[in-house]
């Protein structure tokens, strides 16, 4: 891997000492070489993606081992075996693979581009606009450095807090947005083995529970095709209307001593972002989490009640992961800050209120017939009576007719509960 160009928030890092000429004079040739290839974008995502796996190399990144990869794909099968009673909707994994966090950057690279782009681009543009009019002429074809570096600041920044989530998420769909590939289920060890040790609880149960969420989300992104673009086209939407405070940047900027290189580490680009305060970015936040509660509650609730009693320590495993859900970790904050989207939900308790009012009244394909289409599923004026949508009555002719229910006998031939002989089950 390419030195990591200096002055990019490095934990740990020693900056180039500016009285060592020889150090000196390499930081000026990874700062040229940095600005002679920017790449595409308003995003240097090589340079996100260096400092990322810098961060972890740093902090350390455990092997994933082949004990650990077979864990996941017994886990993962037999998730989706818990999960047949309790969801019309048929299987959504087709790989179960076990990542260490490296391999989480690498495969959401491409979801975190769509996402960032949108926003860096104007902060990189309100860089830009920083310099004075009369000054942009004599600068000339200098003038797209500011872009260049601007881009490089924010892939450095950027590299930063995916490093940091990288080594908190549990698996691919664990902050609730499809950024792995389709229909790859996919769990991060490492992770798992911390958290769990955080909880007190034994790893094993821990990393079933992981899976089922994990596999519950697969089944939703799989089988609901409207469902990966309509929220990536949320957050994008939502992105859009996001503003750049031009007096931050310019603070953040002003902070900078070109003659001492540890300046550019201690850059904060937290508060430049901010939502802007009119009737439709506000109507696009509601619509944004919206959906991720309606995601995440469906989650929480078809999960708990595939576990049923199944595991012993079901009732702190779901609280656990609502309150970390609802709050959020220390890098999702940071990037939260970074780039002016919280990706945690809200309102998952009325959420999952709401699916189990559903459920009772409607039953399971019911249920998961609302997302056949946007237009069918609750709003958020319907959190705060679940009973009455659930007990709604209209036309939901065709509700329950995706493709491959066909295909499922939910009778004979799934898991029974109080069959404990089976194989599969008998280690959890």
């Amino acid at each position: 891997m390419p030195d990591i160009p200096f002055g990019f928030a490095l934990p740990g890092g020693q900056p180039p000492d500016p009285n060592d000429p020889q150090q000196m004079q390499q930081f000026m040739a990874q700062l040229q070489q940095l600005l002679a290839a920017p790449g595409s974008g308003p995003v240097n995502w090589d340079l996100a993606r260096q400092v990322a796996a810098a961060q972890l190399s740093q902090a350390g990144d455990p092997a994933v081992s082949p004990f650990e990869r077979n864990a996941v794909e017994e886990v993962l099968r037999l998730a989706d075996l818990w999960l047949e009673q309790a969801v019309a909707l048929p299987s959504g994994v087709k790989t179960a693979v076990a990542w260490n966090r490296n391999e989480w950057i690498y495969r959401t690279l491409d979801v975190w581009q769509k996402l960032c782009n949108p926003v860096a681009g104007r902060m990189v543009n309100a860089m830009g606009d920083l310099v004075p009019e009369e000054a942009r002429a004599q600068l000339g074809p200098m003038q797209s450095m500011v872009t260049t570096l601007g881009g490089a600041l924010f892939g450095g920044q950027l590299g930063q807090a995916l490093g940091s989530l990288a080594a908190e998420v549990l698996s691919a769909g664990d902050i609730g947005l499809p950024l792995g590939p389709a229909g790859t289920g996919a769990l991060i060890p490492a992770n798992i083995r911390e958290f769990a040790s955080g909880l007190e609880l034994p790893e094993d149960e821990v990393r079933l529970y992981v899976a089922l969420r994990e596999a519950a989300h697969q089944r939703l992104f799989e089988h609901v095709p409207w469902l990966r673009g309509h929220i990536i086209n949320a957050v994008e939407t939502y992105a859009n209307g996001i503003t750049v405070n031009r007096e931050a940047i310019e603070e953040a900027m002003g902070r900078i001593d070109p003659t001492n290189p540890e300046s550019m580490q201690e850059m904060a680009m937290e508060g430049i972002f901010t939502p802007e305060d009119t009737p439709a970015q506000k109507a696009s936040l509601a619509r944004l989490e919206t959906m991720l509660a309606l995601v995440e509650g469906w989650v929480g609730h078809v999960v708990d009640v595939a576990v049923g009693d199944r595991l012993p320590n079901v009732v702190r495993l779901a609280e656990a992961f609502r309150r970390r859900r609802a709050a959020g970790g220390p890098a999702e904050q940071t990037f939260a800050a970074l780039v002016g989207l919280e990706l945690r939900p809200r309102r998952l308790r009325e959420a999952a209120a709401l699916w189990a009012a559903v459920t009772e009244h409607r039953g399971i394909q019911g249920r998961d017939g609302l997302w056949e289409h946007p237009d069918l599923l609750p709003s958020g004026d319907d959190f705060a009576d679940p009973e009455a949508f659930a007990r709604s009555q209209f036309d939901n002719g065709g509700l329950g007719d995706f493709d491959d229910l066909g295909d499922i006998d939910f009778g004979d031939e799934s898991p029974k509960e109080e069959n404990p002989s089976k194989p599969d089950e008998e280690d959890y």
